[in-house]
């Protein structure tokens, strides 16, 4: 299964954004803990990176101690922004990771549960999108796919 890296990193949003947000769901998939952390890091470290840029510019600086210099800035400047696309680059990484994860296909015994959760929710006839999700060779996706159908419809 040969996917680009942009595909990877779209499949991985999708993946994080269908993965339903229940606590009870981290005792059976490990994946909901992947999830949860690739989610924090997508949040909150692109404005971590920004921050973190403009503190080691203004503490290179020297401003805050008085005897500032714009040329100190300027050469902190390579160090600031190598902190700052290494801090960027961890959501890419995770969406990618996220992505590799959502492309394999369910262990044997997680694909025979998942196919009895299938057929239980087509049973009760909750979603008409349950049809698409029949498969022979299951992947994580199809799984996240599921669980947010399944969960979409007790809310409602």
């Amino acid at each position: 299964m040969n996917i680009s890296v942009i595909d990877l990193i779209k499949l991985g949003q999708k993946y994080c954004k269908l993965w339903p947000e229940k606590a009870e769901l981290a005792r059976y998939f490990s994946d909901y803990r992947a999830v949860q952390s690739a989610r924090f890091v997508c949040r909150y470290f692109p404005a971590l990176s920004l921050f973190t840029v403009i503190m080691q510019l203004y503490f290179a600086s020297g401003f805050f101690s008085g005897n500032g210099n714009i040329n100190n800035a300027i050469n902190a400047l390579p160090q600031a922004l190598v902190y700052g696309i290494f801090l960027l680059s961890i959501p890419v990484q995770a969406l990618v990771m996220l992505g590799v994860k959502a492309d394999k296909i369910l262990p044997p015994p997680l694909a025979s549960w998942y196919r009895s959760g299938l057929e239980k929710a087509l049973t009760q006839g909750s979603n008409k999108h349950l049809n698409d999700l029949a498969t022979s060779n299951p992947r994580y996706i199809d799984l996240a796919q599921l669980l947010h159908i399944t969960y979409a419809s007790r809310n409602t």
